[in-house]
């Protein structure tokens, strides 16, 4: 071995083929937690001010840009194709909010949107009023080498924008206030946002913010506008000191409440003011109850609560706005009842409408409710594998429903819907250019059996035309965390996967919410170990059905989904050929154990305390970095953030170095360190199409296709 000057990694010798890696000094740190003694070789890698650190993710960058040398023509093809697919100057579906109509657009050659509006005109167009510009994220990103605009909201009155941004990738905001008359503004500099609710009358603004070493949103604050930086006159208006609950505020439709809603991973308490009375005393409209979930909105003097109380999946019920009345449940009125089989996501109240957001069978649905007759109706979608989403429904007077529509064959598409004449329009799809034609692709669902006997959905795409016989390329991805429904999407960019005959699919597992909270609960805490083995059911299902061969099978997942990842390869390295980890969630003994770090207290209801024995043991037994081996291993790409917040950048780089160090396989190993974004990756639109063109150009490698 050739020992670098900085000693704190050296060089694997080189082959014909791959250039020298990097490898890690090993600097042992002991820990022993219930008589098990832990030795952590790269604890190290922590230390983000260390040079050595530094230098090592250097080389690790370095070593992957020369293994990934043969792949660039294809990642220029790559990204001249996608590239080619977008219109890059496009307008966003517009919105009504009050007097204007609001959209963003974006200009050729620029990285980030420019967000717009419209004064609507007496006759109730806007289409020739003159357009005002309220931000061009452009601007604010110059000089900066990351972007991201959070919670871009208007005021009541129409007069101020309140946003905020991150300029490192941190996931750290900061909130400015402009008055859109005079463009300069008016409260500059609130630190660590986490949301934002102006009061009605717009010369207040609530916001919460998180804490600086937890990342725990757990205060809120009052502030008057015309502040500037001088911060001291806001007004600390609450505190949630227990560490399992983060707080999130926000102004209702009617503009009648202010709701401040405060959360764990299995219980929930909301607390309410009025819209126009900033400081008057909040009230709670149910008091927090250990595993009781609610959630709340507001329509003609009661409250309409989407809460778990007979059930897992869900009921709604009205009750009056006074406390006495509506603690006692003699008061409370069934709106929609629970049903085990289908999953009560999420309420929309409007004056004259309620919609509710269901899934059924891992499908949304969209059931909307006349409140005066009572009469419900639902709109009917024409595809077997799809998603829905709530649009910028900000009006509270109206008839019309805005929501968005995709699937794998089918481009992002706004639709308003008429609930009065039930009649639905497109009012914006998203333009895919280069010849795009639906009918030359199959999409499908498809259900297999894992060992317990629970059908798991599994998603597929794929051109028209391809072999299923086992000799196809196929790409597999999941997430199973949280409770979080794996989204279908539509992609331009995948166009270049299926267009070169690789099948796309996704495996809708336990510890997602694809099924509702029975198919959480099943896949979380001592039951987490459901995710990994349904995932490695439905890549058998998908060999035994001839979708694709374990030599010619790759799996990609992140954050949480790269725990998946990385936990199923040391199950079973067999059964894939190459493995993508974004931001892999893989240390997850150690990140637990540590209290310091974001996010990790406030997990105990997701993974366990491995404080407790039962919990330590448990997650020890599948936690990717703790179960790596002495083994042969699939060809692996890693991909992290420097300046991550969710999962420190740190946990994949011990993964890589550990696993550099024990593998007996020649595969590829890479770790790819973006210096200068956060957990989401580069934030501009065309640095993003080159990470993925590098990510599509090694996996087409990888299987087989070189063009």
């Amino acid at each position: 071995m050739l020992l670098l000057t900085s000693h704190c990694y050296a060089a694997d010798a080189a082959t014909p083929t791959m250039p020298d890696a990097p490898v890690a000094a090993k600097r042992p740190k002991v820990d022993t937690n219930f008589g098990d003694r832990r030795v952590d070789d790269y604890f190290w890698l922590r230390e983000k001010s260390n040079p050595e650190v530094i230098s090592y993710l250097e080389a690790e960058n370095a070593y992957a840009e020369k293994a990934l040398e043969p792949t660039k023509s294809l990642q220029d093809k790559l990204y001249k194709e996608m590239l080619g697919r977008i219109q890059e100057t496009d307008v966003s579906a517009p919105y009504r909010n009050g007097k204007y109509y609001y959209y963003s657009r974006t200009e050729a050659g620029k990285q980030y949107n420019i967000l717009c509006r419209k004064l609507i005109q007496a006759d109730g167009t806007y289409e020739a009023s003159p357009e005002e510009i309220t931000l061009d994220v452009n601007q604010l990103a110059e000089g900066k080498k990351f972007m991201s605009v959070d919670a871009a909201i208007i005021s009541p009155d129409g007069n101020y924008l309140a946003y905020a941004t991150d300029g490192t990738g941190f996931r750290q905001y900061v909130l400015q206030v402009k008055d859109l008359r005079t463009g300069k503004l008016v409260l500059e500099n609130r630190e660590r946002i986490t949301s934002i609710a102006w009061t009605r009358d717009s010369k207040n603004l609530f916001y919460t913010t998180e804490d600086a070493v937890t990342k725990r949103s757990n205060q809120l604050h009052l502030a008057a506008i015309n502040q500037g930086q001088n911060q001291a006159k806001d007004k600390l208006v609450y505190e949630e000191k227990d560490e399992l609950f983060h707080i999130d505020v926000a102004l209702d439709r009617s503009k009648e409440y202010i709701f401040l809603s405060i959360a764990s991973s299995t219980t929930t308490e909301t607390r309410f003011v009025h819209a126009d009375k900033p400081a008057s005393p909040w009230q709670i409209v149910l008091p927090r109850k250990k595993d009781q979930e609610y959630s709340v909105d507001y329509q003609g003097g009661s409250f309409y609560i989407r809460i778990n109380d007979t059930g897992r999946n869900f009921r709604v019920i009205r009750t009056p706005t006074e406390k006495i009345a509506r603690t006692d449940k003699r008061n409370w009125h069934e709106v929609v009842a629970h049903r085990s089989d289908v999953m009560l996501e999420h309420i929309d109240l409007f004056k004259n409408y309620l919609v509710v957001h269901e899934r059924d069978k891992g499908l949304q649905q969209l059931a909307i409710t006349e409140l005066s007759s009572k009469k419900q109706h639902r709109i009917a979608f024409p595809e077997a594998v799809y998603s829905l989403a709530g649009g910028k429904n900000l009006e509270w007077d109206t008839k019309t429903l805005t929501y968005s529509y995709q699937s794998f064959t089918t481009p992002f598409s706004v639709y308003e819907y008429d609930m009065g004449k039930q009649a639905g329009k497109l009012i914006k799809r998203r333009a895919v250019l280069g010849g795009f034609n639906p009918d030359d692709y199959t999409s499908e669902r498809r259900f297999t059996k894992a060992s317990d006997g629970k059908m798991i959905p599994v998603s597929i795409v794929y051109k028209k035309g391809v072999k299923l016989d086992g000799s196809a390329p196929l790409s597999l991805n999941a997430y199973g965390s949280y409770g979080f429904p794996y989204p279908i999407s539509f992609s331009s960019n995948r166009l270049s996967l299926l267009d070169r005959g690789v099948v796309f699919a996704v495996a809708h597992i336990r510890g997602g919410g694809d099924l509702g909270k029975a198919w959480y609960d099943d896949g979380k805490m001592l039951k987490k170990k459901n995710t990994f083995t349904d995932f490695i059911t439905a890549a058998e299902f998908l060999i035994n059905e001839k979708f694709t061969s374990s030599d010619r099978l790759a799996i990609e997942g992140g954050s949480a989904g790269g725990l998946l990842m990385g936990a199923v390869t040391n199950m079973r390295p067999d059964l894939f050929k190459l493995v993508i980890s974004h931001v892999p969630f893989v240390d997850v003994v150690n990140t637990m154990l540590d209290a310091s770090l974001p996010l990790t207290v406030g997990e105990y209801e997701e993974w366990g305390n491995p404080n407790e024995k039962p919990y330590y043991d448990y997650i020890k037994s599948y936690s990717p970095y703790d179960n790596l081996a002495a083994k042969a291993y699939p060809t692996i790409l890693v991909k992290t953030s420097l300046n991550d917040s969710q999962v420190m950048y740190w946990e994949p780089a011990k993964y890589v170095a550990k696993l550099r160090s024990l593998k007996t396989d020649k595969n590829p190993l890479l770790l790819v360190t973006n210096m200068g974004a956060g957990h989401g990756g580069a934030s501009g639109r065309y640095d993003a199409l080159k990470e993925n063109a590098l990510d599509y150009a090694f996996l087409l490698t990888t299987l087989g296709i070189k063009e």
